[in-house]
């Protein structure tokens, strides 16, 4: 949102800037897929394509390519490793990652305010570039990110924006305050469930987005399906851990784990086996919940979970 803002900010004021995106990526190198920075005329920017020397040399190359009269997007690749040739990075990472770079002047204002003004209301669009131009095509869905290289004139890099990673959280008991507040700080929007009344877990919970008092047999229409969806069973008992993975397993998430022993596990699984849930619907649920780091307290136990669904995320 910050890039967004800055390039909006900086088109308003009649100067040019130029997007760089991180479009692929291979091997080990700083810069994820999607990843944006922005570098305006008058020098400031904004965001980062990994940082160092690489991320140095393309923001030289985004300024020179700023002072020239007209410029069309183009695709520029940087690999990590003295071997690189013309397109060595400075890193020795060994990886490689692929730019693109957009030059936007005030004749993309329109597309970029849409943009901004869009993403701060809490919806969501899908962002286009080519070796022509960018686009904004509001709730418009894709699946992620996309990347099409065929030539250096024919390219397509497509990514859905503004579709906050989720977090569903069921159960708001002792585990789901630090659970909460970790995946706040890792900026997924959480809501937490639980189908008690006047629970002091749920009322002082602050890290929450959303918190409601559901009926753990109805929640087929509360968790939304797809890739930015993400979702943890810790209720009271195992009950009612079962009632919500039985409907849960049917969804298609990014991620579904559940809390419990090896023992409390094995014992859902064969319930639910005979009530026709397959062995590959089972398969997709991280159970016992996160990382094997022998978590002990509350607080570890949310990084165990953390460490497993950023494992996941980033995978």
């Amino acid at each position: 949102m910050k890039v967004w803002s800055f390039i909006r900010e900086e088109l308003s004021d009649n100067k040019k800037v130029m997007l760089i995106v991180v479009v692929e990526r291979n091997g080990s190198s700083p810069g994820v897929v999607g990843f944006k920075m922005a570098v305006s005329e008058s020098g400031v920017m904004a965001g980062s394509i990994g940082g160092g020397v690489m991320e140095y040399n393309m923001v030289e190359l985004a300024k020179k390519e700023l002072n020239k009269p007209e410029g069309k997007p183009f695709i520029k690749k940087q690999i990590h490793s003295a071997g690189g040739g013309s397109e060595k990075s400075g890193l020795i990472c060994s990886g490689e990652q692929t730019h693109a770079f957009i030059p936007l002047n005030s004749s993309n204002f329109e597309t970029i305010n849409d943009m901004v003004i869009t993403l701060d209301i809490g919806n969501n669009g899908l962002f286009q570039i080519n070796s022509n131009e960018i686009a904004f095509n509001k709730n418009e869905r894709a699946n992620g990110i996309s990347y099409d290289f065929n030539s250096e004139e024919e390219w397509l890099y497509q990514e859905q924006i503004g579709l906050k990673n989720t977090m569903y959280i069921f159960g708001a008991g002792h585990v789901s305050l630090p659970v909460s507040e970790i995946f706040r700080i890792l900026d997924f929007k959480v809501v937490v469930l639980d189908d008690r009344k006047g629970l002091s877990t749920f009322e002082n919970n602050l890290n929450a987005h959303q918190k409601k008092i559901i009926d753990y047999k109805n929640i087929e229409g509360i968790v939304e399906e797809g890739s930015h969806s993400y979702a943890i069973i810790m209720t009271v008992g195992h009950k009612s851990d079962e009632i919500a993975l039985k409907q849960l397993v049917k969804k298609d998430l990014k991620y579904l784990g559940m809390i419990g022993s090896k023992n409390k596990v094995r014992t859902i699984y064969d319930s639910l086996r005979k009530q026709g849930v397959t062995e590959e619907e089972l398969n997709k649920v991280d159970a016992p919940i996160g990382l094997p780091i022998h978590s002990k307290t509350t607080a570890e136990i949310a990084v165990s979970i953390a460490a497993k669904v950023i494992q996941v995320k980033n995978g």
